[in-house]
């Protein structure tokens, strides 16, 4: 886990550490990098609370080609997070995200183009149930792990694009392959499934519909709202049941290496779990140039 974890802080800090932006006659790329770090610490608080610390890293780099009538924008984003409370034996995810979104356009009016869309994305390390055993004692069991599950997908259709900070594709052709770790299926009840994989297999191929979008804008000075959504219906399994991934991300920079963020992210997926998956931080980030 932890080597997963410094090779992409190693990576994303060697690219862009610090906010950068540079262009070339075709090319434009941007990236920025941070660690939020919070801590809570008790002595003799009469009402209650347990030491902790937590840290997440964020990094997004992005990368724009445009030539006459072709574009093509691919995103890179990592988003990991670790806690550890004195109650608790275990570091414990606060979050787990690495994904790779690429958008190849050809335009044929001013704001529309022909696209293909290809999306990428998995967990980094292992993710687990916490729980008690009949002594009392934490145990953990795995529930996820690093490519299970990871999803694979690919997207015919078109993209409205202003400028690079707003766009919208949609894809009414768009077939999704989930993979997961057979070791998570060979065991489940006939009725069961893990992320929408039936028992002892390690893949699942869906056929619908997706819609993308991103906005970044600048609310005041030194104040940045970024937002990412994604939507999917697959037209083959209950195409009402629409997958839903929203992250908002409020960047507020204090200084040159000081910044804070509020991120909320939103999951809804019923191959998951039947209910809304809700995720909020806040955290002070340290920006760090290479």
């Amino acid at each position: 886990m932890k080597n997963y974890f410094f090779f992409f802080v190693l990576v994303f800090g060697t690219l862009s550490f610090a906010q950068t932006e540079t262009e070339s006659s075709n090319w434009k790329n941007t990236g920025k990098a941070s660690l939020l770090f919070n801590q809570a610490t008790f002595s003799n608080w009469v009402l209650g609370g347990d030491n902790n610390v937590a840290l997440n890293f964020l990094a997004d780099y992005t990368l724009n080609y445009k030539k006459d009538v072709w574009t093509w924008d691919t995103t890179f984003l990592v988003d990991y997070g670790l806690a550890k409370t004195s109650g608790s034996e275990f570091y414990k995810k606060t979050s787990d995200r690495f994904e790779l979104q690429s958008l190849l356009g050809k335009r044929f009016a001013k704001l529309w183009s022909y696209s293909v869309l290809f999306g990428f994305r998995t967990p980094f390390s292992n993710g687990y149930d916490y729980g008690t055993d009949t002594n009392g004692n934490e145990i953990r069991t795995k529930k996820a792990s690093f490519l299970s599950p990871a999803y694979l997908q690919l997207g015919l259709g078109l993209s409205w694009k202003e400028h690079d900070n707003l766009w919208v594709n949609f894809a009414p052709l768009s077939p999704r392959l989930t993979f997961v770790s057979k070791s998570f299926t060979e065991n489940l009840a006939n009725d069961e499934t893990y992320f929408g994989v039936e028992k002892g297999k390690s893949s699942r191929l869906e056929f619908g519909g997706s819609a993308n979008a991103f906005w970044l804008a600048k609310l005041f000075e030194n104040v940045m709202l970024e937002q990412r959504l994604g939507v999917y219906s697959n037209y083959l399994d209950n195409p009402e049941n629409i997958d839903l991934d929203y992250q908002a991300t409020l960047n507020m920079k204090v200084n040159k290496y000081l910044s804070a963020n509020i991120i909320l992210h939103l999951i809804y997926d019923d191959n998951a779990v039947k209910a809304l998956q809700v995720r909020e931080v806040f955290g002070i980030g340290v920006n760090v140039g290479f």
